[in-house]
């Protein structure tokens, strides 16, 4: 038994001794870690929401007709009035998932641009720092190239025109925000908050299990935390 407890303080005290603080790690490493798993995330979350029912299919970040315009069109539905409504939000989500792939290349080169001061102060940040970083460097870049494909995509369904038509005038009466008079407006809107929203769960992930990121530095850094 003394030498099961000598093994076991042994043990404890080397694990002590490997144990890394935030104090341990370089800048570089920190760096390092931080562009890789925003990096992974940023992978993850255009492969799932680019693809057939990336959108559609996902509760989190479907695409619906946005405030009063959804309980109208709950309600035209259920009149059995649903199949414009029902081809609208199939365009708009299915906009969606074409548009997420070109975002792909700008979020790469907004996190190879993050400065050793940025990767230090996101790292002790909340759950999604990293990810407001990156959306706040990159998003007006991502928007200019998802419209055009969103506009392309829903211009091809005639109901679009209808949608623009209607929520022009409901936006009158403030039925609905501005940013959403234009369905290839709130679709390109939609469309970015959806991807960083996917983007910050990738980020808490790591954040919260660090074996989850793919890289051994990754790993090292956020385990220090």
């Amino acid at each position: 038994m003394k030498h099961v407890a000598l093994l076991l303080t042994s043990l404890f005290l080397s694990a002590q001794a490997m144990a890394l603080s935030l104090s341990d790690l370089t800048q570089q490493d920190t760096a390092t870690a931080m562009k890789e798993a925003l990096t992974q995330g940023a992978q993850l979350a255009v492969s799932e929401l680019g693809k057939p029912g990336g959108f559609s299919n996902n509760p989190d970040v479907r695409i619906e007709l946005p405030g009063k315009l959804g309980s109208a069109a709950r309600t035209l539905k259920m009149m059995g009035m649903g199949n414009q409504i029902t081809a609208l939000e199939n365009s708009m989500n299915q906009a969606a998932e074409a548009a997420v792939p070109q975002a792909q290349s700008i979020l790469v080169n907004a996190i190879s641009r993050m400065s050793l001061t940025d990767a230090k102060s996101v790292l002790t940040g909340g759950n999604d720092s990293a990810t407001q970083y990156l959306e706040r460097s990159s998003r007006e870049e991502i928007r200019a190239l998802f419209f055009p494909v969103v506009k392309q995509a829903t211009d091809q369904v005639g109901v679009a025109q209808q949608y623009n038509a209607f929520a022009s005038q409901a936006a009158g009466f403030g039925v609905v925000d501005a940013n959403a008079t234009s369905v290839e407006t709130y679709v390109t809107e939609k469309a970015l908050d959806g991807l960083f929203e996917m983007i910050a769960q990738q980020e808490a992930t790591i954040r919260s299990n660090p074996a989850a990121a793919a890289t051994s530095m990754a790993r090292k850094v956020f385990g220090a935390l």
